[in-house]
């Protein structure tokens, strides 16, 4: 398995350990997951999180070079410009092992100049983007804003058509439904799902969307309707991705059986499951193994 959404450091919590590479290592071992992306933060005022920048993540990479694949991470506010040259920074840390940006948590909107700009600069290097979705700018929010309908991560798949764009979050996910409100697409909806929403829309419209079904919103979204979580797995197996997103001591990941057992029980084919617990991820950050 690889897993494309984990960290490590630690977050900005009284009495809370720090995830560290070994017990990321730790965790891996015991879910069965072979590589896993490992995504810096830190780099924006909206994320308070310690020792999770690139350069410590290439640091563990480079000490484990056979189970972390390393991503960057910049913030597009850098510079204060939409004409901020990217490129350069993005090919170094490209040469020294990454695979990708994210994750991307600015709360400012998803196609602001300075966003597209940093997208522009990705999609010129050959980085795709991990971003967080959120429902709105505001004090104590992370994650890069876009309305009911996702128009603004649609404008930017349109006019960023070599940037490879890997959505995440809340935001994102409860778009998986069409019975969707604004009092419940920040969260975790529940319920039967009525009809396929704007992030099946968008995953079967553009070829460089791609999601990340970790955290609670990705197994929120497969699981609270099974019939239709597995249809959507199936339907959609080509552009989904398998992730945990481990950022805690000892945590709980219920994606792993999840996946397990559809197998199992022939409620996913072999070949969907090995798309979206290995073979997606590999062919789209060119990793073996």
């Amino acid at each position: 398995m690889i897993d494309i959404h984990t960290h490590i450091g630690r977050w900005g919590i009284k009495n809370e350990p720090r995830i560290d590479e070994h017990e990321l290592l730790r965790q891996m071992d015991r879910l069965g997951i072979d590589k896993a992306v490992v995504l810096p933060l830190g780099m924006t005022p909206e994320c308070f999180i310690t020792a999770g920048y690139t350069e410590v993540i290439l640091e563990v990479y480079q000490r484990h070079p056979d189970r972390i694949i390393p991503f960057c991470n910049l913030d597009p506010r850098s510079g204060n410009s939409p004409d901020v040259d990217f490129s350069w920074l993005l090919g170094e840390y490209k040469a020294a092992g990454c695979k990708g940006l994210g994750e991307l948590t600015a709360n400012i909107p998803f196609d602001d100049p300075m966003c597209m700009n940093l997208y522009h600069h990705c999609g010129k290097v050959g980085l795709p983007v991990i971003f967080h979705l959120a429902v709105t700018a505001a004090q104590g929010l992370y994650g890069v804003v876009d309305e009911m309908g996702m128009p603004r991560l649609e404008r930017a798949l349109k006019e960023r058509p070599k940037t490879v764009f890997i959505g995440h979050a809340m935001a994102f996910w409860s778009e998986i439904a069409s019975n969707l409100d604004e009092a419940t697409r920040g969260g975790y909806p529940e319920g039967k799902v009525e009809g396929p929403g704007r992030t099946v829309q968008l995953l079967k419209q553009y070829p460089n969307l791609y999601a990340d079904l970790s955290a609670g919103s990705g197994f929120n979204a497969i699981s609270r309707d099974p019939d239709f979580g597995y249809w959507f797995l199936e339907e959609c197996q080509d552009k989904l991705l398998f992730g945990t997103d481990i950022c805690h001591v000892n945590q709980e990941v219920e994606i792993v059986d999840y996946l397990n057992q559809a197998r199992a029980d022939g409620r996913i084919t072999e070949t969907c499951y090995r798309k979206i617990a290995h073979d997606n991820a590999a062919k789209l950050l060119g990793v073996e193994g």
